[in-house]
């Protein structure tokens, strides 16, 4: 039983890992520099939410809990209690091979500016740029994957250009560290709350959502339109709302300890033709 509920929620979970994979892959950031993030989450939640009579849980029972060894679990406490917040990321095949096109002596033309280089095997190529520093990565799939991503440019003799040192995201981060920060966080921490096996009735938190299999390609350009508009209108009103029970103090910034409030509204539609699920 518990087994299949297991089954379900990471099945679950892989659906809703699309979306932050994509955005991952697209600022550069690899599997290994996410797994480290996950790593310390799972020891600092733990740790302090899964203790007995309310004491940190020990190293010993966050290993058994997070499948970690205790080496790693004490390792990633001990960067925790000495607040460190910074990551030692390691870098993907693709900001390997940028780095090293714009460093290495093998691959710079005679004003220290990256060559153009050829593909073949000879040496100072792309090829061998990709062999000694893309891992196991075949040369052919990463010059695809540098002209998807605009970083090369392939010239008329098949020659290579590289067009930038570093992965530059399209869309704004700021934008996207307020969405993660204001709408992606508090709609899954809502859900854990309200998810809580001993959550007694009347506990949880305000978690409305409605949805149609049935809306026309043709009509729905106009029903985002009217969502949008009737979504701003709600912000406003929430927004009134607070402002109402707002205390001078707090406006002040003479108390910082009190918790977050925070209603959110969204327009979603499934763009993902990947993403299978079942409504």
């Amino acid at each position: 039983m518990q087994e299949n509920q297991q089954n379900k929620v990471l099945t679950a979970l892989q659906l809703v890992l699309r979306p932050i994979v994509r955005l991952l892959l697209r600022y550069g950031i690899g599997y290994n520099a996410f797994a480290e993030i996950v790593k310390t989450v799972f020891v600092d939640v733990g740790s302090s939410e899964f203790g007995i009579r309310g004491r940190p849980t020990n190293i010993s029972r966050v290993a058994v809990m997070t499948g970690l060894t205790r080496k790693e679990v004490r390792r990633l406490r001990l960067k925790l209690e000495n607040g460190d917040k910074e990551l030692a990321v390691r870098t993907t095949p693709i900001t390997e091979i940028l780095s090293r096109w714009h460093s290495e002596a093998d691959f710079l033309d005679e004003k220290g500016r990256p060559a153009t280089l050829q593909f073949s095997d000879s040496s100072n190529s792309f090829s061998s740029l990709v062999r000694r520093f893309g891992g196991d990565v075949p040369a052919g799939a990463m010059r695809t994957e540098l002209k998807r991503m605009q970083l090369v440019a392939e010239n008329t003799d098949r020659s290579l250009s590289v067009l930038s040192r570093s992965l530059q995201p399209q869309d704004s981060t700021d934008n996207l560290l307020t969405s993660l920060v204001h709408c992606a966080y508090p709609l899954l921490a809502t859900i854990a709350r309200n998810t809580e096996p001993t959550k007694t009735r009347g506990e949880g938190n305000a978690q409305f959502a409605t949805y149609s299999l049935s809306i026309g390609e043709s009509d729905r350009t106009r029903v985002k339109r009217i969502s949008y508009d009737r979504l701003s209108e709600a912000a406003v009103s929430f927004d009134d709302l607070f402002a109402a029970y707002e205390s001078p103090s707090e406006l002040n910034g003479s108390n910082l300890e009190q918790p977050v409030v925070m209603v959110g509204l969204y327009y979603f539609e499934e763009t993902d033709p990947n993403a299978k699920y079942k409504w």
